[in-house]
């Protein structure tokens, strides 16, 4: 799908959540988001990142996950827990393309594939505003954390991710 067609069906989902946004025009070059926070000055605590993890084992099974900038999320304790697999990891950039038709630095928990398990880490629940992927690296979304709320398939997880280190 285009990007164009990608940020469209973001803003649909969103507008059918029925959650006030902001659309945030981005420069595809600094759409990652360390990138994007210093050159938009957004605080890196405001900013989810949405992650595609995958099994490593067996038949593939993926989920998303959502996760502060300021944190690292716990693939291999409670996502894998989580999945009920032995082994998971980050999927590739190729794999969450196929999957999601988003390149990293625009995936969003916003319209994902049917079905696809979507966990939000609580401490982004805990925000008044977060700063998300639009669907493409050209767009992020100003948006309040009730959208996960609403998005089917979603579970706010508490220790989903843990502090990212500092230095």
């Amino acid at each position: 799908m285009a990007d164009d067609a990608l940020e469209s069906t973001v803003r649909a989902a969103v507008e059918e959540a029925g959650v006030p946004y902001e659309v945030m025009p981005c420069d595809p070059d600094f759409a990652d988001t360390a990138a994007f926070c210093e050159r938009y000055r957004v605080a890196p605590g405001q900013s989810a990142n949405t992650i595609v993890v995958a099994s490593k084992r067996g038949e593939k099974r993926y989920v998303a996950c959502v996760v502060l900038a300021t944190t690292r999320l716990d693939v291999n304790g409670t996502v894998r827990r989580l999945m009920g697999v032995n082994k998971a990891s980050f999927a590739s950039a190729d794999e969450t393309r196929e999957l999601t038709g988003m390149l990293v630095g625009g995936v969003t928990a916003v319209a994902l594939p049917d079905g696809m398990p979507i966990y939000v880490d609580s401490r982004v629940m805990d925000l008044p505003e977060v700063v998300i992927g639009g669907g493409s690296r050209s767009m992020k979304l100003l948006v309040s954390p009730e959208l996960f709320l609403r998005l089917p398939n979603a579970t706010v997880i508490d220790g989903l991710a843990v502090p990212a280190p500092t230095g």
